[in-house]
């Protein structure tokens, strides 16, 4: 059965958590290291490449939060459970990484390039870079298999499933530790053009750019985790699949309204107003409701709350309408 991307799939939370904890301990090793190579050679793009890795492990932190408090069970206060608060928590992450790395990157930047910097001894930089690509290179790995195996669960392009992905904070983890292969390698580049010309401009375009990138993946993380705050359907080929699916339950005759809300990863409301036929009995319309539930749920795990509302089609109108412009006698 084809799904597009951002069709929910449930038993996705322990590989999130695992994904976020990797990533969490990778980024608060990375951000010491750079922050003490940036000291020793006065490298500003290495200064705002572990302000990146700071902001990132606050991220990271934020969307363990995430994970924690949104799998909390429905209760009388929150009867529907606590599935969106982790877009809240996600989205509060996407603002720090553009408050604690892009700002700091960018002024780090600026800096430079108007007072210049003295380029020291970048030995330790390079060192400390090649761990950095190899640790990030590992925590995108993990956040990879993750991602490619929902894809595949959900026969979506990769693509299109990390762009429509409910799961925002595996999709947190894979553009952040893909980001920050990218700033390594800008970090890098600065480096070396500083220390073949003897100018810090290179350093400095090198920590603009990696304000930009930074810049770049808040804003997409913003985006997403606003999406489903404010609330998102199914995509419109599910939400046909799951109208066909209660019209193929017996004494259904007709959808008439089908809502759908994503609530989380694995958390999906279904809601319909349904013509049940006329002679049915009260005790087939429980029945239908039943069924229309457990076929559901069986196709589609992460549908989790089904309500049905029996309601007769509108008869229309005996009256013949009248033709436009003429006037009832």
């Amino acid at each position: 059965m084809p799904v597009e991307a951002d069709a929910p799939d449930a038993g996705t939370g322990s590989e999130s958590l695992a994904t976020v904890v990797v990533a969490v301990v990778t980024n608060l090793a990375i951000a010491a290291a750079k922050a003490v190579a940036g000291i020793v050679s006065g490298s500003s793009a290495m200064l705002s490449e572990a302000a990146h890795s700071v902001a990132d492990t606050v991220t990271e932190v934020l969307l363990l939060t995430s994970l924690k408090r949104s799998a909390r069970p429905a209760d009388e206060a929150h009867p529907l459970g606590y599935g969106p608060e982790r877009y809240i928590w996600a989205l509060l992450a996407s603002i720090a990484t553009f408050a604690g790395g892009a700002v700091f990157a960018c002024y780090d930047g600026i800096h430079t390039l108007v007072h210049g910097e003295d380029p020291g001894d970048p030995v330790f930089s390079y060192a400390v870079l090649a761990v950095a690509f190899v640790l990030e290179g590992y925590s995108l790995l993990v956040a990879w298999r993750q991602v490619t195996g929902e894809a595949a669960r959900m026969r979506a392009p990769l693509g299109l499933y990390v762009k429509h992905t409910p799961d925002t904070a595996v999709k947190a983890v894979l553009l952040e530790n893909a980001a920050a292969l990218v700033g390594l390698a800008l970090a890098a580049g600065g480096l070396l053009g500083a220390q073949l010309t003897g100018s810090g401009v290179y350093d400095g375009v090198a920590s603009l750019l990696i304000a930009a990138l930074l810049v770049a993946v808040a804003w997409e993380l913003g985006r997403s985790n606003a999406q489903y705050l404010i609330g998102r359907p199914l995509p419109a080929p599910m939400r046909a699949e799951v109208r066909e699916e209660l019209l193929s339950v017996l004494h259904i005759e007709g959808v008439l309204e089908l809502t759908t809300l994503v609530q989380g990863p694995d958390e999906v409301l279904v809601a319909a107003k349904v013509d049940f036929h006329d002679l049915a009995s009260a005790r087939q319309v429980e029945a239908a409701c039943e069924d229309a539930e457990d076929q559901l749920r069986e196709r589609w795990p992460a549908i989790r709350r089904v309500y049905l509302d029996p309601t007769p089609t509108p008869v229309p109108s005996a009256e013949p309408s009248l033709p436009p412009g003429a006037v009832q006698g």
